[in-house]
């Protein structure tokens, strides 16, 4: 059911479903030409808008707090407050009204990952994602999803196959039918949700309508814990990544 908001007007108020106004998105990054180029793209796209950019981390907080949007796409490194910092403000577990935060960062650790998510981050980007990635990253946010760059993911799942192999105590694969098992395996090698379409000839409709399945059937909350259970069950192997 979608989500709805009391508008002020003349007479009676009316109510329009959230889904019907665009994902409000504030850029924060320390390069100008990096906020320029995140908002060429998403302004591009109907459903989203920039409402706001920030130069560094303290200003990041306040129009955060100021301006409320849906989803913030942080930096890792800036001045006054770096980006984890700036999610564990916005979004960590101590936070009383969460923000949802995506981090995009020039560089690929595993610890800015780990430290990201612990501090209440729904999304981390290289910022040589795609457009349609970071579109999609922005989008998993706002719906309360995580998204993580494929790359990323890949390489932090792949250890689960060796780490958990002898503990294959999550649900079989065999709870999934065999398309919604060739959705997840994509998901777990870090396909985006177009990527699926291409690959198996599917509708973005059918590619929703299967990770909703797959997420009620293995008791998963974001495409990131679908692809966590398929690398710790088997479900997918280092074969399935060429």
């Amino acid at each position: 059911m979608a989500h709805r908001r009391r508008l002020p007007g003349a007479g009676r108020a009316r109510l329009v479903d959230v889904s019907d106004t665009p994902t409000r998105v504030l850029i924060a990054d320390d390069q100008r030409l990096v906020r320029s180029g995140f908002r060429m793209i998403l302004d591009a796209r109907p459903d989203i808008e920039v409402v706001g950019e920030a130069a560094d981390g303290a200003e990041c907080v306040e129009l955060a707090r100021r301006l409320r949007p849906d989803v913030c796409l942080v930096d890792i490194r800036m001045p006054e407050l770096d980006g984890l910092e700036v999610t564990r403000v916005l979004a960590g577990p101590a936070t009383a009204e969460p923000m949802r935060v995506v981090v995009v960062t020039t560089f690929d650790q595993d610890d800015y990952v780990h430290e990201a998510l612990r501090n209440g981050a729904c999304g981390f980007l290289l910022k040589d994602a795609s457009p349609a990635l970071l579109v999609e990253a922005v989008e998993a946010a706002h719906r309360g999803d995580a998204l993580i760059s494929p790359a990323v993911t890949v390489r932090l799942l792949h250890r689960l196959e060796t780490r958990e192999a002898p503990d294959r105590a999550r649900t079989p694969p065999a709870v999934l039918s065999e398309r919604e098992l060739d959705v997840a395996r994509l998901v777990a090698v870090g396909r985006t949700n177009q990527e699926i379409c291409g690959e198996l000839y599917l509708s973005l409709g059918t590619v929703k309508t299967h990770l909703t399945n797959i997420q009620s059937k293995l008791g998963t909350r974001n495409r990131v814990e679908i692809a966590a259970w398929a690398w710790s069950t088997g479900a997918v192997t280092a074969d399935h990544t060429g």
